[in-house]
């Protein structure tokens, strides 16, 4: 198995994150405590349970960490689409992170399936 920082995956949803961080700096302040932080969270919780769960030695584990992975991703999916449908930042930027997103879910569906 190939070490985390190494996994596309990973890397993927490493610079999803950042982007994620870039666009909820454009929210509104009132959002703060809300959007912002719950979106920071959900992205952030995507490569990092990918890193944990390809720390751990049984591919049952590695399934669970990435499942959590993949309910983040549906966490922050629902969060953009909120985001776009209330004009709160440039669409083509929540276009853009959508696709990325996607294409992440994707691979961990793929990643699961490898696992079970």
């Amino acid at each position: 198995m190939l070490p985390y920082k190494e996994l596309t995956v990973w890397k993927k949803s490493f610079s999803l994150t950042i982007k994620i961080y870039a666009i909820t700096k454009l929210l509104p302040e009132e959002e703060k405590f809300g959007l912002v932080s719950q979106m920071r969270r959900c992205a952030v919780s995507i490569p990092s349970n990918i890193a944990e769960g390809n720390k751990r030695v049984l591919s049952k584990n590695y399934a669970a960490f990435l499942r959590i992975s993949h309910g983040s991703g549906a966490e922050l999916e629902t969060q953009l689409l909120l985001v776009q449908e209330l004009n709160l930042s440039k669409k083509e930027l929540i276009t853009e992170a959508l696709q990325e997103l996607d294409e992440i879910m994707r691979m961990l569906d793929v990643m699961i399936k490898k696992c079970n």
